[in-house]
């Protein structure tokens, strides 16, 4: 296996690990049933944001001249981040656990290869198309199986906006996805990139944490799920995704990404009590398979053709940091 292969393979280990931590938030929620999922968005990636920042606030400082020189990435980035939480977990409140996030989730690998599209003139693979179409196809499985199971249990036009803000929240995290992998090509390490990113969406949070977290503190159940949310998905995760996302595409990431809704399913079976018709286990299923077309090793020329031209230098320049 070529270095340039074993790279991959760890960029790819790297973002199901994240996704898999990701897919616990929504059962994580259901345990502060008394928090406002703007009260739950605000203090996993405001809290978090913070956190993370700190973590990489001495690679932020020594790239602080680059990261200014893209400040206009870092904007759009950073008001991405604030945004996507408040949509992702009100899409979850208004049409369910495994709908919001299996619309978020699921169409973030179509905006994200749009963006890439429009703006770096990449080409789509057709193992990316073979692979993204089996797992949008599981993703609406997911969903129908879900609203069978819950039919009558939520009003119609709550689970329609809440699958409209799925969508919103699908186009953020692709967008500051790009925004992050961008600032890693202009030379920013991953940690910085996604620190400062990260960072200052945090500090916008903080006034939607001050009006709607005081629920938080009510009780230490609550507290601890705070707590969790913005240490283990927000600060763990997106310090593996960074890792991941420099060695992988944005478009690769977020497909990858559709392991999450299936973590969600499963833990909202075993732990919540929802039950999952067949369809959401064959749902399940062809998630899985369109994650071993996207991973498996492929021959070292098409391989190449599929990484993003500067992804290399990226990868050289990683270990020094």
């Amino acid at each position: 296996m070529t270095s340039r292969n074993s790279a991959s393979l760890v960029g790819f280990a790297c973002v199901l690990t994240a996704s898999a931590l990701w897919g616990t938030t929504g059962t994580t929620a259901t345990f502060a049933p008394g928090v406002s999922p703007l009260g739950i968005g605000a203090v996993a990636m405001g809290l978090g944001g913070l956190l993370l920042a700190l973590t990489a606030l001495h690679s932020i400082v020594k790239s602080r001249a680059k990261i200014a020189a893209q400040w206009p990435m870092l904007i759009l980035g950073s008001l991405s981040v604030a945004i996507y939480p408040l949509a992702f977990y009100s899409s979850m409140h208004l049409a369910g656990v495994a709908i919001g996030t299996v619309i978020s989730i699921g169409s973030a690998p179509l905006a994200a290869s749009l963006i890439e599209r429009i703006f770096d003139g990449q080409k789509l693979t057709t193992r990316w198309l073979l692979g993204a179409a089996a797992g949008l196809g599981g993703a609406v499985l997911l969903t129908f199986s879900e609203s069978h199971g819950s039919a009558g249990a939520a009003d119609a036009t709550a689970v329609l906006y809440g699958i409209l803000l799925g969508l919103v929240s699908g186009l953020l995290y692709a967008l500051y996805s790009w925004v992050a992998r961008r600032l890693m090509q202009a030379g920013i390490p991953p940690r910085a990139a996604m620190g400062s990113i990260f960072g200052v969406g945090g500090t916008l949070l903080l006034p939607v944490l001050a009006f709607t977290g005081a629920p938080l503190l009510a009780s230490w159940t609550n507290v601890a799920v705070g707590i969790y949310m913005a240490l283990v998905p927000v600060l763990v995760a997106y310090v593996l995704f960074a890792y991941g996302l420099a060695r992988v595409s944005a478009t690769m990431a977020t497909t990858l990404s559709l392991l999450e809704p299936v973590i969600a399913a499963v833990l909202a079976v075993v732990i919540v009590g929802e039950r999952l018709p067949a369809e959401g286990w064959a749902g399940i299923g062809l998630i899985v398979g369109s994650l071993f077309i996207l991973t498996l090793p492929m021959p070292g020329r098409r391989r190449r053709a599929e990484r993003p031209r500067s992804a290399a230098a990226i990868d050289a320049a990683l270990p020094s940091r």
